[in-house]
């Protein structure tokens, strides 16, 4: 942890040496003024982005929940001679098998579903990033211009939390999906919410450290639930619901105190400037991003390179149960995989080239997803899995400071919602793909290294951004651009 926080605790007063050419030359100085306004990056400021960093947490635990809340349980046959021949306890009478476990530990067992389609089995699941999707496109652009982006954040952890606590009270899966719904709706902006946020608390030469310092946090979350779930492996999955959404209730009100809202995003709503929208307009941020032919293009790459790496993000951990291993163990691993790709990438992402980050880890991780498709050693396909899970942390998260630096702050949290809904998309063909992994391999790894490998390609149409500072506005964002032709 010394090493991770070191350089962020230095208060250097030098500017990076390729920044202060581009700062130069924009004819606007609303980005000096901004500096001056931040405060320097201290202790407070470094404890402030901790609190903030925490929500991801909540949102990990979140996300991946229904790994154990929805899966379906073993079983045992009570008479072994009724079960000699028959391998599918669905063409069995009930009274022949039972379950491992309580039939309370999961919903599949709890409710009796376990011979329903795999339609109303995965509708939990389904429901939850369809409401992620919507959440994003709906949400997104209030941070930009009514609510800001903490206050956002604040609504968006609250309302999750909440629908957690109330899907402990779910007498039926149609209730269970309706509320998975509500969840993924308000957890929608997490995600970009934190990213945005932290990213413009801090000054412009730790943006790109502190943007993938923080899904760090996410994989926290992650890693947490297989120790939650083993301590109440005997217990109803209700307990899960209810271990990991009242400590995020507990939560809301030390973010609401104690976190700031971006000053970047106070400087365009005090000040008005040529290219934004009065900020009392709910959706200027949609209508200013309509205005710039630029700004769809460059949203609709960034967008498939965000479908490309989430669907091996996505992809890859759902489809853990179908290497064969232990659940528990595979999870644990993959959680680490992902905390060491982003220190890793924390170390890189100063050094080395936003495209060249993106274009390489994209190629690698879908060689590496790719072949894991083609291995039948179990421990080499485990530790293939794990490096494609790695290179597609890697370029997800570069993904995610490159959109960030790639939009001007009116329109910054809506295309970096986009991005990351883009994400969530592939992560809703994701079950579908990873059901007829479970006779044809290619049909789920092979897909998602490949569609990762060919996305990360569309990297080479965008402009490189690093050491560049962030822009306010879309006038400022084409005169730095233009200037440096």
């Amino acid at each position: 942890m010394t090493d991770l926080t070191t350089p962020l605790l230095q208060r250097s007063e030098e500017e990076d040496p390729e920044t202060p050419g581009l700062e130069e030359q924009h004819s606007s100085s609303s980005h000096e003024v901004i500096e001056l306004k931040r405060p320097k990056f201290g202790w407070i400021l470094f404890l402030q982005l901790i609190l903030l960093s925490i929500a991801r947490i909540f949102e990990g635990q979140q996300t991946f929940i229904s790994v154990y809340t929805d899966a379906e349980p073993t079983w045992h046959c009570t008479d072994e001679n009724a079960c000699d021949s028959i391998s599918d306890f669905c063409q069995l009478p009930q009274s022949v098998w039972t379950w491992d476990e309580p039939s309370y530990t999961t919903i599949i067992s709890d409710w009796e579903i376990q011979c329903s389609s795999s339609f109303l089995t995965g509708l939990p699941a389904t429901s939850f990033f369809i409401g992620n999707l919507l959440g994003g496109i709906l949400l997104a652009s209030l941070a930009d211009s009514l609510i800001g982006r903490k206050n956002l954040l604040l609504i968006s952890c609250l309302s999750m939390s909440v629908a957690s606590v109330l899907t402990i009270f779910s007498p039926n899966i149609w209730v269970y999906s309706v509320l998975r719904f509500i969840c993924g709706f308000g957890r929608a902006s997490i995600g970009a919410c934190t990213i945005v946020l932290s990213t413009e608390m801090v000054q412009d030469r730790l943006r790109g450290q502190v943007g993938v310092i923080i899904p760090i946090f996410f994989s926290i979350g992650y890693l947490s639930l297989p120790a939650i779930a083993y301590m109440n492996r005997a217990s109803s999955w209700r307990i899960l619901y209810l271990w990991t959404s009242i400590p995020a209730i507990l939560y809301c009100p030390i973010l609401h105190f104690f976190v700031p809202e971006s000053p970047r995003w106070l400087s365009i709503r005090e000040a008005p400037q040529k290219g934004t929208l009065p900020a009392a307009e709910m959706y200027s941020s949609v209508e200013i991003l309509f205005q710039r032919n630029w700004i769809i293009k460059r949203l609709i790459l960034v967008m498939l390179l965000g479908f490309g790496v989430g669907i091996t993000y996505y992809g890859v951990q759902m489809g853990v149960s179908n290497l064969g291993f232990n659940t528990h163990l595979t999870i644990t691993f993959n959680a680490i995989s992902e905390i060491i790709s982003f220190i890793t990438l924390a170390s890189l992402i100063g050094k080395l080239k936003r495209r060249t980050l993106v274009l390489s880890f994209s190629v690698v991780g879908g060689v590496f997803c790719i072949s894991c498709a083609l291995v039948n050693w179990k421990w080499v396909e485990l530790g293939l899995e794990m490096l494609s899970l790695f290179c597609g942390c890697m370029a997800f998260g570069s993904v995610v400071v490159y959109t960030v630096e790639l939009f001007p702050t009116c329109v910054r949290n809506l295309t970096t919602s986009m991005m990351r809904q883009a994400a969530i998309l592939a992560a809703i063909a994701c079950p579908v793909l990873v059901s007829a992994g479970r006779k044809e391999k290619l049909l789920s790894y092979g897909v998602f290294g490949s569609v990762m490998l060919c996305c990360g390609l569309f990297v080479c149409c965008l402009p490189e951004t690093k050491n560049s500072p962030l822009c306010g506005t879309v006038d400022e964002q084409e005169q730095r651009e233009n200037s440096i032709k």
